[in-house]
């Protein structure tokens, strides 16, 4: 661990001479154009975070016509034609090719998961470093912002290509929620079992999470502005920007650790909180959808990553089956749960096949369809049947798939945290807009609510949960948002 640190602390140094020259390169042969790079090595796994990028790229392309946008990636199997193509299929936005280039990185390995199945976070954020360092060999732009969420490339980007970063972040890599279930020992998707049981190990990523947080919370105040998609990511965001360690402060008066406080010395404040601004949802298509008739069906949309916790999908609509077997197939009220997504990688095609397992084990999977990267026309297609639109995600931290399921008329049933509690499943007009869960047992029941409401009521749940969602997430409420943050006065 101190050996990573302090090769951390070198690389900044390294990064800052050699920045000294290579930034002056690129201003000596800078074009009349400005060039704004977006690091987002997975720019074509087509998930809500890709979204945001491209909506931003658009917005862009159709507001400065003489600025260049330039996507950082690491999808090498693949070409620029191709993920333009790929982009109007699923999220139905136009890009030009003309202002619009890609640097292909080598290196993604480094910041997937599989490479680091111990010390995850550090070793991918380590990678990050890495792999910013072969963009910025290739092309140092004149505004670097980060859209995935790789705050420990901003020291790098900083000091190697003297520009200035901005960040939209999606969810912090370690919040203080994560602390907690270490302190409290409490086993979930961060926190194996085999680490909760045991009092030393604890201890000891505790000590791991505390000394991380201190270097993230460094890389973060780095940015010159920072974006976040909800009320949930800006508490934690702000409060990361606020963190302190005495003790780690004055661990970092002795040397090699020093410099990192010389190297902190650079031009511009780092910013005293984030600013909130809720996604791009194209709800224009959704929202055309008919509210009426529904079949009944449980959608499910996002991509087939942990953290999404599709497991605790199958169990709700097992425990919904096992409560009331009237909607057990063949019975006439039969209900189905169909899981939408997107597999990025061999990771996702694996948890893919393995939830094709659980749904044997949970004795549901007759019941039960997945549809794997479905295109934009095929998702609208289930968009417009489902009547229950399902997120089980903990702490989410906004719900794209959320807001789209309301927009197009599905009933939501989500997770009661992160941005579906706090932002997007709320009152509207002093009436619900949906339902909140937290266990197996509640999901189901929250179901059969939604299965067994009036027509009156079924209806006039769909309406105000429409209305909601396409006057408050729209893209031209991003767009504001987006220009509102001040980006363009760092070009």
């Amino acid at each position: 661990m101190i050996l990573a640190l302090t090769g951390f602390l070198l690389a900044l140094f390294v990064a800052q001479t050699i920045g000294q020259i290579l930034g002056l390169r690129r201003r000596n042969g800078q074009s009349a154009k400005k060039i704004v790079g977006f690091f987002h090595p997975y720019c074509n796994a087509g998930g809500g975070g890709e979204r945001v990028l491209w909506a931003a790229v658009s917005a862009i392309q159709r507001k400065e016509p003489d600025m260049i946008s330039v996507v950082y990636s690491g999808d090498t199997d693949t070409t620029k034609e191709k993920i333009i193509e790929k982009v109007k299929a699923r999220f139905d936005i136009e890009l030009s090719p003309k202002s619009l280039h890609f640097v292909f990185l080598e290196s993604r390995y480094l910041v997937e998961d599989s490479t680091w199945p111990r010390f995850t976070l550090l070793g991918q954020s380590l990678g990050s470093m890495y792999l910013v360092w072969e963009a910025m060999s290739i092309l140092i732009p004149d505004l670097f912002i980060d859209t995935m969420g790789y705050a420990f490339t901003f020291p790098v980007v900083s000091l190697l290509g003297n520009i200035p970063v901005g960040a939209y972040v999606h969810y912090p890599t370690i919040s203080t929620t994560m602390v907690s279930r270490v302190k409290n020992r409490a086993a979930g998707h961060t926190n194996s079992g085999a680490i909760s049981s045991s009092p030393i190990l604890s201890a000891g990523k505790l000590l791991y999470y505390r000394i991380f947080m201190y270097y993230y919370a460094y890389s973060l105040r780095q940015a010159r502005f920072i974006m976040v998609n909800s009320s949930w990511t800006k508490g934690h965001v702000d409060s990361i920007l606020q963190y302190s360690d005495t003790l780690l402060d004055a661990v970092h008066l002795l040397p090699p650790l020093v410099l990192l406080s010389l190297l902190s010395r650079r031009r511009g404040a780092s910013p005293k909180e984030a600013q909130i601004v809720y996604p791009s949802c194209d709800t224009r298509q959704m929202a055309a959808l008919p509210l009426a008739p529904r079949e009944r069906v449980i959608l499910s949309i996002g991509q087939f990553r942990p953290e999404k916790d599709h497991p605790a999908q199958l169990r709700a609509f097992q425990a919904l089956l096992d409560r009331y077997p009237e909607y057990r197939a063949p019975n006439p009220a039969a209900v189905r749960l169909v899981l939408v997504g997107g597999s990025r990688n061999v990771g996702d095609a694996t948890r893919v096949e393995g939830l094709r397992a659980l749904a044997r084990e949970l004795g549901v999977h007759e019941q039960v369809r997945f549809v794997v990267n479905a295109s934009f026309a095929e998702m609208l297609g289930w968009l417009g049947r489902a009547r229950i639109g399902l997120g089980t995600m903990v702490d989410e931290h906004f719900g794209i798939n959320v807001v789209e399921f309301m927009a197009a008329g599905a009933i939501v049933v989500a997770h009661a945290s992160g941005g579906p509690l706090l932002d997007i499943v709320v009152p509207f007009e002093g009436e619900p807009t949906g339902f909140h869960a937290t266990t197996p047992e509640t999901f189901a029941e929250a179901f059969r609510t939604v299965l067994t409401l009036s027509a009156e009521e079924d209806l006039a749940m769909r309406t105000r949960a429409r209305t909601w969602a396409v006057r408050k997430f729209s893209a031209e409420e991003f767009e504001k948002g987006w220009d509102a943050s001040g980006w363009r006065k760092w070009v």
